[in-house]
């Protein structure tokens, strides 16, 4: 799992590409990740491990297809990377990201992907529509 990037979240990132999504936005950059039963099944144990080898600065950018398609794993996976700066990309607004899921984010990407609406002049975006948002209350209580 090499997937660097610096264009998925604030700075340099390991991205997780989750399978299936079911929104097939016109224009979408990852139709490849549509299909729920493409891809290749990984245990939330063995990918917890992956990333805590292979993530050296310990900041992963969650995208896909659609993760919240996938929402019971990822509680799974974020209560095993609990000192992880995450990133989540979805399709879906603020307020439909499930509270435990939220919980455990540094970061997200809301709103589906707009062809018509286009940028790149938005950062961590797709289309103007969208939003990259810190959550608030991120960490523990020091």
């Amino acid at each position: 799992m090499e997937n660097p990037s610096l264009c998925d979240g604030v700075g340099y990132r390991t991205v997780v590409f989750l399978q299936g999504c079911n929104f097939h936005c016109p224009g979408c950059h990852n139709q490849s990740t549509w299909d729920v039963n493409g891809g290749k099944e990984i245990e939330i144990d063995e990918l917890a491990q992956i990333l805590k080898e292979k993530a050296f600065n310990k900041k992963i950018t969650i995208s896909g297809g659609e993760p919240l398609l996938q929402k019971d794993k990822l509680i799974l996976l974020f209560d095993k990377l609990k000192d992880f700066d995450i990133c989540l990309y979805t399709g879906y607004s603020l307020d439909e990201i499930p509270e435990e899921i939220l919980k455990s984010l540094r970061f997200v990407k809301v709103g589906r992907f707009k062809k018509e609406l286009w940028t790149s002049t938005k950062p961590y975006v797709g289309s103007i529509n969208q939003d990259f948002i810190e959550v608030k209350n991120y960490g523990k209580t020091e």
